[in-house]
């Protein structure tokens, strides 16, 4: 066939067009073997563009499929994820499967949720802990010393990459990271928000990761122990703060978990918020749930009112969905059974859309009240020198 003279300027890279035809061969696969054979080839590909430092590759194939073959472009994601997250690093003649950690905080506070370098013993508390209930008996762990919140989390998959590169030669000498915090970008002030403690495990190749990975382990009793021994060698980090520890756990997977979790955790911070600042008691709250749309259903938005004054929305959360949640998630039920859980029972979910709009001035997001007018939240004057009410 003759090829024409000049290319198309759309016609994509040959690495998109290889990473598209990898990740629809894998979604198409009909067995194991033929699984290992693709994402062989694949990992192999991702991992050398992460390294590169190439992620505009990576970011053009998954928008690709994400408009043609769903499936691929999942197994594509699950791929880029598991590579920059995990790595394989010889030390002294020996091959050790590296894995980067999340270890999630939900906390609310009314004087400011701290993200700070973590003190050696501390630092040294948590290790003994996350070795003690978390980890596997032959992982070797490295902590950074830094309280993260979400805005000053690795920023793509490239960075999350060498991350876990870096950390994982650590974890292998026996060192921590002491991270350069001089060029950390500043984080917004939030009453209720998640903070990350992040590690690097390694362990010998294909030896178990976790606690749970082993013959006696089991996760739920890995969960409890971490939220009361590993939540109490947080308490100096988090002065001032009620808080929650979530279950340590791969990068990606424990930082979608902690969205999850934080959504009703937002909702219990915010009644408690009300009842410490205004002694307000929950069957005294009206709580308007609505809707939010753009092109499509961006995310719900809950005011809260007095009874006494219900025309005026006081304090207010952004419910985000995530994934795959639409207005035929189970959203709505699970907010009206944490707020009842709360003694919240004047609840009032509005059926219409509401359009995706914020505050002219300011940008903070508008609130429905129980009428269905959108309002911007405003604390009674006594209470006007509190923190900020926006929940993360």
């Amino acid at each position: 066939m003759k090829r024409p003279r000049f290319g198309s300027r759309s016609r994509v890279s040959r690495d998109v067009s290889q990473l598209s035809w990898l990740a629809t061969g894998l979604a198409e696969s009909g067995g194991k073997l033929e699984d290992a054979f693709w994402e062989a080839r694949l990992a192999a590909l991702v991992e050398q563009l992460l390294a590169d430092g190439n992620e505009d590759e990576l970011t053009a194939a998954l928008d690709r499929l994400y408009e043609t073959n769903a499936q691929a472009h999942d197994e594509l994601a699950d791929m880029v994820e598991s590579r920059a997250e995990s790595c394989l690093i010889s030390h002294q003649g020996q091959d050790y499967d590296v894995l980067l950690v999340a270890a999630p905080v939900l906390a609310w506070s009314r004087f400011g949720i701290p993200t700070a370098n973590i003190p050696a013993g501390t630092l040294a508390a948590l290790k003994a802990q996350l070795c003690g209930h978390v980890l596997a008996a032959e992982a070797r762990v490295a902590v950074v010393d830094f309280l993260f919140s979400p805005d000053q989390l690795p920023r793509s998959y490239s960075d999350t990459y060498r991350l876990t590169n870096e950390l994982g030669r650590c974890a292998l000498a026996g060192q921590d990271m002491a991270l350069d915090t001089r060029e950390m970008p500043e984080t917004n002030r939030f009453l209720s928000d998640t903070r990350y403690l992040l590690a690097a495990i390694a362990v010998p190749r294909h030896s178990p990761l976790f606690y749970w990975h082993e013959v006696e382990g089991n996760r739920e009793v890995a969960r409890q122990q971490w939220r009361q021994q590993g939540g109490a060698a947080l308490e100096p980090l988090l002065t001032g703060c009620a808080y929650e520890a979530l279950l340590p756990d791969a990068y990606h997977a424990a930082c979608r978990q902690a969205d999850k979790d934080s959504r009703p955790y937002s909702l219990r911070a915010s009644v408690a918020f009300l009842q410490t600042v205004m002694g307000v008691e929950p069957p005294s709250l009206r709580v308007a749930i609505g809707p939010f749309h753009d092109q499509r259903l961006e995310e719900y938005r809950l005011g809260f009112s007095l009874q006494s004054q219900a025309d005026k929305v006081i304090h207010g959360v952004v419910w985000a969905l995530i994934g795959t949640e639409d207005e035929n998630s189970e959203s709505v039920a699970e907010m009206e059974a944490v707020l009842r859980e709360c003694g919240v029972t004047d609840i009032v979910v509005h059926d219409h859309r509401f359009p995706f709009e914020f505050c002219d001035d300011c940008g903070a997001p508008l609130y429905p009240n129980g009428e269905g007018e959108l309002m911007h939240t405003e604390m009674p004057e006594e209470q006007a020198e509190q923190p900020p009410r926006l929940l993360h």
